[in-house]
């Protein structure tokens, strides 16, 4: 596979401001999740790069490798306020794998145009000789992109 990034964005009927504080939320992770292997989180909300919450995982969802549940580590690497948020992970796998997760925020006519992102293309050699990457599968981005829609323009709470 040549693809080492995936990429998709979705317009939402909700401001910059509204979208990016469920995704400065780590229960906000778990409540627009589409994978389901994210259980519970617990930390303060992330204010910028260096910050970190734990998130409680399952993998039995994906249901590709006998993990059960454990904790990671988000870690965020990239933050500018109201318009893009970017994490890695650190966890149960040693050394951390190095792929990373994202969003971008920008203002667009309904609201706010959101691109996620999922990139593995500096993960550790060690595990790209397992062939297990994408984890997440490109649907996972567009789904997720559904729930964050239905969740901030429904004003459900996270």
């Amino acid at each position: 596979m040549t693809t080492e990034r995936f990429e998709t964005s979705r317009e939402i009927a909700a401001s910059p401001e509204e979208i990016f504080a469920l995704l400065c939320s780590p229960r906000g992770h778990v409540a627009i999740d589409s994978s389901g292997m994210l259980q519970s989180a617990e930390g303060d909300t992330v204010r910028g790069v260096g910050d970190e919450f734990v998130v409680h995982m399952d993998r039995e969802p994906l249901g590709d490798l006998p993990m059960g549940r454990y904790d990671v580590t988000v870690i965020i690497t990239e933050y500018a306020r109201n318009a893009h948020l970017e994490w890695t992970i650190s966890g149960t796998i040693q050394p951390p794998i190095g792929h990373v997760y994202g969003y971008r925020v920008e203002p667009a006519d309904r609201g706010s145009l959101v691109t996620s992102y999922y990139d593995w293309s500096r993960i550790h050699e060690r595990y790209r000789q397992a062939d297990v990457f994408p984890v997440i599968p490109e649907a996972g981005l567009r789904a997720t992109l559904g729930i964050l829609a239905r969740t901030v323009e429904g004003k459900h709470h996270w």
